[in-house]
């Protein structure tokens, strides 16, 4: 089992930036990837950013594409995502994600990729 704990989450004018960070403890020795998503209102929940546990490559919503960046820490089994000029649109609860399985045609974008699922945490961009 992962457990994951995300915080960061406030209330920001637009423009302004913001830091998530979600650590992980645990079984956390089988991690592919760590992502994150987000939910919106009335919305499905989408993928907004994800990084390969081992390798050096990210992944990124074309939405959020040059605003948003996804970092880690492998040592302190932790990621980040800093938002930048952030938008109303980018009001949901943001949700950090660990892969902990291979797969084929593994993309890191899809929910259905994700093992493990922190509880949220919540990002409001008031205009």
């Amino acid at each position: 089992q992962v457990q994951l704990v995300e915080s960061g989450g406030a209330l920001v004018q637009a423009g302004d930036s913001l830091r998530l960070s979600c650590a992980a403890s645990g079984r956390t020795f089988k991690t592919y990837a760590m992502g994150w998503f987000r939910q919106a209102p009335g919305k499905e929940r989408e993928f907004v950013a994800a990084a390969s546990w081992s390798g050096g490559s990210t992944y990124y919503a074309d939405s959020v594409k040059g605003r948003f960046t996804i970092s880690k820490d492998n040592a302190k089994n932790t990621v980040y995502l800093q938002m930048n000029s952030l938008k109303p649109e980018d009001t949901a609860v943001y949700y950090c994600a660990v892969c902990a399985a291979a797969r084929t045609f593994q993309t890191y974008t899809r929910l259905v990729e994700y093992d493990y699922w922190g509880q949220g945490t919540q990002v409001t961009v008031s205009s």
